[in-house]
């Protein structure tokens, strides 16, 4: 199940730089976080949805990409974002 309207609005407004701000790094991270969070429930609950497996990977892939770019470029930023989120790294 997809995130709702009303669950990205309010990460965007907790984690983005201005207002309206869905494209920065620390915004597409949390949303990227709490998709990942929905599709591990989904998979403890249904283990032999490989599709869904499949997505999942490929999310956790794009979150690190993005989680990668903020280390390089903006060290405490990426400290903050990954504080927030509790990942660990």
């Amino acid at each position: 199940m997809p995130l709702t309207q009303a669950e990205k609005t309010e990460l965007i407004k907790k984690y983005g730089q201005h207002e309206g701000d869905s494209g920065s790094p620390e915004v597409q991270i949390a949303i990227f976080d709490a998709r990942i969070r929905q599709l591990q429930a989904h998979l403890n609950a249904n283990k032999h949805d490989e599709s869904s497996r499949r997505g999942l990977l490929k999310l956790v892939g794009k979150r690190r990409r993005f989680l990668a770019y903020l280390r390089k470029n903006h060290p405490d930023r990426y400290r903050h974002i990954i504080a927030e989120l509790g990942l660990r790294r």
